[in-house]
């Protein structure tokens, strides 16, 4: 049976799934990740956080929305091992 883990928010701000407006999304559900593959940013203030994975897993899926306000410890991605 998979083992299922999450990515959890280290600071409170706002999520992006994305480096720019413009650009694709840094992962997408479904998608096998390494550790230290950058998943998001944390927006805090102005300042940019990268949010990276780690372990390795599959994105089972994104528990919080791109530009979405999260809470320091809030899940953002549950991975499936």
């Amino acid at each position: 049976m998979a083992e299922k883990t999450a990515i959890v928010s280290p600071l409170p701000g706002i999520f992006y799934r994305r480096p720019s407006p413009d650009s694709p999304e840094f992962v997408q559900a479904g998608e096998a990740i390494k550790v230290g593959d950058v998943i998001g940013l944390i927006e805090v203030m102005k300042n940019y956080y990268e949010i990276k994975a780690e372990e390795d897993g599959v994105v089972d899926q994104f528990v919080v929305g791109d530009e979405e306000l999260v809470d320091a410890g809030q899940e953002l991605v549950t991975l499936t091992k």
